[in-house]
């Protein structure tokens, strides 16, 4: 843990005016989703009292919230660890993805407006931008906001909120995915893709491009780190 835990500190702001336990919660999440701390390691509740400072309660709390996202999980007569995936879990997660995706562009595609479409070639544009100067941590936020505006201008709340309980898993995934220099072009083009089949109106070329397009970061992920399965 010492080679990374200072990393973790940093996301916890002891200064929030929030309850103690919600802070850790926040900070431990956000480590585990960015890869700051890596799948399978052990999360010590006694080492991260000590580090933070505070009791173990709100430490524990904290695990016990994200344990219950099923982010992180309990190990016998070891402790808390960050989960790990297999491979049903990976495909599963992306079939589960392809077709929440597939509905929300559709539904998109209808409903967008002129301004919607300057919006995401902006961001597109920016996207590149970021991928010229190889300001990774931009690209994977542009790219997963890219994903974002399009369940948004589905006008669908809860097909947005359904989406938004998977981000955990898709964080950790987009992350994984867009960490590679080739992936992240094939993905810029692929976003460019989707974009074009959004302004012609044309759905089973979009159901297409989107389906080859998550299809290819699953196989990324499959193929490039085997160690994050059993």
């Amino acid at each position: 843990m010492e080679k990374y835990i200072q990393d973790v500190i940093k996301l916890v702001d002891l200064g929030q005016n929030l309850p103690l336990y919600q802070i850790i919660y926040e900070g431990l999440r956000t480590a585990i989703i960015s890869g700051v701390i890596p799948t399978g390691e052990r999360i010590n509740e006694k080492q991260y009292a000590e580090c933070l400072n505070v009791s173990r309660t709100p430490v524990r709390e904290a695990l016990r919230r994200i344990q219950d996202e099923d982010i992180v999980e309990y190990v016998p007569n070891y402790g808390i660890v960050v989960r790990q995936f297999s491979m049903e879990d990976v495909h599963e997660i992306y079939q589960i993805r392809t077709s929440l995706d597939i509905l929300a562009a559709e539904n998109a595609m209808v409903m967008m407006t002129e301004e919607d479409f300057r919006i995401m070639e902006d961001l597109l544009d920016r996207t590149d931008e970021a991928q010229r100067e190889n300001n990774v941590k931009q690209v994977i936020n542009l790219s997963r906001e890219f994903n974002s505006l399009i369940f948004q201008f589905a006008r669908m709340p809860r097909l947005e909120a359904i989406q938004n309980r998977l981000h955990d898993y898709l964080a950790r995934f987009r992350n994984i995915s867009l960490s590679a220099d080739a992936r992240r072009e094939h993905a810029l083009h692929e976003h460019r893709l989707i974009l074009r089949c959004l302004k012609n109106k044309d759905t089973e070329q979009l159901r297409m491009v989107i389906a080859e397009h998550l299809a290819l970061s699953e196989d990324f992920i499959l193929d490039e780190f085997t160690e994050l399965i059993r």
